[in-house]
């Protein structure tokens, strides 16, 4: 094919041609990747405003509650929740801090608040938050990950993997093999197919699932790698397993979920969806 500038004709040599179109065809995949994960969001958003709606009420009550009975740490464990959970997030920082103004000894496991200053972009306070836990709890690894994330947004990839938390006692599965995966030790692939090669129960292999999905999609993302986070973080929002597991896996399954809504609104406003 020769492009006309005006009365100018330009030959691209053969080899320059076909490296153009094999990188035209790339990115049209990655588009329709993106496009699926997309349309996946959209087909689930019915089912999710009827939960927010649902929230919405509950938030109403709990702040009914605190004008008429005072504040609490209780109170205000349950209304920053939801408010994060609505996407609310420097209200939710700002219940989550006065939780630990009420009773400071929450200071050092208060996990919640970590994750949060985490969302609003207070990456330092972040992995502060997640450096005074590991006094509080020096087995759990998903800690270490969390302030492996906050240190690679505040100071960069080396001083992250320099920083990052030793851990010598067991902990729970999957996170020895995802921590390894942060570490450098293991690839994201790998540990994903080891996880689904296991012989366990349906619900141990979900639960594995979730949490391998969720933290590939956020390493993804710390490192750039949109289309490929979008595409785990959507498979982790996916897996019902949090949702009925309890407080924890499903305040993670939140946090898997807004993570992708925020990726696809990002993409959205620069035209890659």
């Amino acid at each position: 094919m020769i492009p006309r500038l005006g009365t100018l004709q330009i030959k691209f040599p053969r080899w320059y041609r076909q490296q153009a179109l094999l990188w035209a065809f790339v990115d049209f995949i990655l588009c329709l990747g993106i496009m699926a994960v997309a349309s996946g969001v959209l087909q689930a958003a019915d089912g999710l405003d009827v939960e927010k709606q649902a929230m919405q009420k509950q938030l109403a009550e709990v702040d009914r509650s605190i004008a008429a009975d005072g504040v609490s740490v209780a109170l205000l464990s349950r209304r920053g929740d939801l408010r994060f959970f609505l996407g609310q997030f420097p209200d939710a920082v700002s219940d989550y801090e006065q939780m630990v103004a009420l009773q400071p000894d929450l200071d050092t496991s208060h996990w919640r608040r970590g994750i949060a200053y985490f969302v609003v972009g207070r990456y330092k306070d972040a992995a502060r938050q997640f450096e005074v836990y590991h006094s509080f709890d020096d087995v759990d690894r998903e800690n270490g990950i969390w302030r492996f994330l906050s240190q690679y947004r505040a100071f960069g990839k080396e001083k992250a993997a320099e920083g990052l938390l030793k851990y010598a006692k067991d902990d729970r599965e999957p996170f020895p093999a995802i921590y390894a995966m942060f570490e450098g030790k293991r690839e994201p692939d790998d540990v994903l197919a080891e996880i689904r090669g296991l012989k366990i129960s349906p619900e141990q292999k979900s639960a594995r699932l979730f949490y391998a999905e969720l933290y590939v999609g956020l390493l993804e993302l710390a490192q750039n790698d949109q289309s490929s986070a979008l595409k785990h973080l959507q498979a982790a929002v996916a897996i019902d397993w949090p949702r009925d597991a309890g407080f924890g896996p499903n305040y993670m399954w939140h946090v898997a979920r807004l993570q992708r809504d925020q990726l696809v609104e990002e993409l959205r406003k620069a035209g890659k969806q």
